[in-house]
């Protein structure tokens, strides 16, 4: 019975990860110098930004469920005990 609650399965919480916020230089020369890899980071944020809103969405609506779940199994535990 111990095992089986350390292995994770499908009603464990998934991880979101905040992507990091690219770099943008103060000094005009550095930016127009590097302007297609800071481009390229700037769209890669925006892409990883819409997959982390996502996740949040989606553990969201799995965390709602669960609590509905648990809310559920509280009201039965209640009338076991007599509560």
């Amino acid at each position: 019975m111990a095992l089986l609650i350390c292995l994770p399965g499908p009603g464990f919480a998934e991880s979101c990860f905040a992507p990091a916020r690219p770099f943008l230089p103060s000094d005009s020369q550095a930016a127009r110098d590097y302007a297609d890899i800071i481009r390229g980071d700037f769209e890669d944020y925006i892409q990883n930004i819409q997959s982390y809103f996502r996740c949040l969405d989606s553990e969201r609506a799995r965390a709602f469920e669960e609590a509905r779940e648990v809310s559920e199994d509280y009201g039965r535990f209640l009338q076991l005990v007599g509560d």
